[in-house]
């Protein structure tokens, strides 16, 4: 197991090295002038000029990179193109930490719901519950966030008033049931149906009767051998979960009033602020590899037979 380990972090500096000259060329070459957004109608070619010299344009695309990742290593990601005068990592840091909040209490409720349910309609496969619970949640799924929001909205807070309408007051305040459920509510769907799938499967299995045949408890049968088996899928599921912690809701974010990161991205493309742009899918990528890292070592963890390799 060791071993195995050991293989994949010396693969992550590399795949990292790898998202940032994808990122750097997509921020360098893309579409619109970098000096010309930020000078705008103060544009005139001595100026650009200046600006050019001043920011590193004029060096080889090769010294601009390895002084991009190296900024980008302790955190520089420059300076925004639209609100001059700001950094990037003073423009995003609090908004990527109220997203964050905000799609670890979804992510929550996705989760505490859909794998137990999952779990539930596969034990009860060929009586009502079963396809009553994957019906209700397929219901749910199917419902968008500009039904489901101002629902909740009319119902929790207009009629029975028991939380805010809007605002953001933190992870512990009262105001985040409301978009966490928008997000969350939705989401289980796809982890009861694939709860539900990956049981199923396991069910079926030598293993299985194996074990209720040596006299094992149910519960024992379900926690070691059933619910342990059939989570492996579920973890790919929860890596990419994980790597989209950051990620903005911009439709429930605009419908709350939570000063997330959805609207700023938005507005960076829009405005091609690129600092903020590649910023965000650098950040976004370096979180999905550490994502698939985390994964391959909770396998370890879940699978014995990955250990043994």
């Amino acid at each position: 197991m060791l071993a195995y380990m050991v293989r994949r972090l010396m693969w992550t500096p590399v795949l990292l090295l790898i998202v940032s000259i994808i990122v750097f060329v997509l921020g360098t070459y893309g579409p619109g002038d970098p000096v010309e957004v930020r000078l705008g109608q103060n544009y005139t070619p001595q100026a650009a000029e200046r600006l050019r010299e001043q920011l590193g344009l004029n060096d080889s695309p090769a010294v601009q990179w390895g002084r991009y990742v190296w900024d980008a290593i302790r955190g520089d990601f420059g300076d925004s193109y639209v609100f001059q005068g700001r950094s990037v990592g003073e423009i995003l840091g609090p908004r990527l930490w109220v997203s964050a909040q905000l799609n670890i209490a979804a992510f929550t409720i996705t989760l505490i719901f859909g794998v137990p349910l999952g779990f539930y309609a596969a034990k009860r496969q060929g009586t009502w519950r079963d396809p009553a619970v994957v019906l209700t949640s397929l219901a749910l799924f199917a419902l968008p966030v500009f039904i489901i929001a101002p629902f909740l909205i009319w119902l929790f807070a207009l009629q029975l008033d028991w939380v805010p309408v809007s605002g953001w007051g933190g992870f512990f305040d009262k105001r985040i049931i409301l978009p966490a459920a928008t997000i969350g509510v939705p989401g289980i769907a796809v982890f009861t149906r694939l709860m539900r799938a990956s049981t199923l499967d396991v069910l079926g299995q030598e293993y299985i009767r194996t074990a209720r045949s040596k006299g094992l408890s149910e519960m024992v049968v379900n926690y070691r051998h059933i619910a342990r088996n059939a989570l492996i899928p579920i973890m790919t599921i929860l890596g990419f979960t994980f790597a989209g912690l950051f990620a903005g809701s911009l439709i429930t974010e605009l419908i709350y009033g939570i000063p997330g990161v959805g609207r700023i991205s938005l507005d960076s493309i829009f405005a091609r602020d690129f600092p903020v742009i590649t910023a965000l899918v650098l950040i976004g990528a370096t979180m999905l590899v550490f994502a698939n890292l985390l994964i391959d070592f909770a396998y370890t963890i879940v699978d014995p037979r990955i250990r043994l390799q």
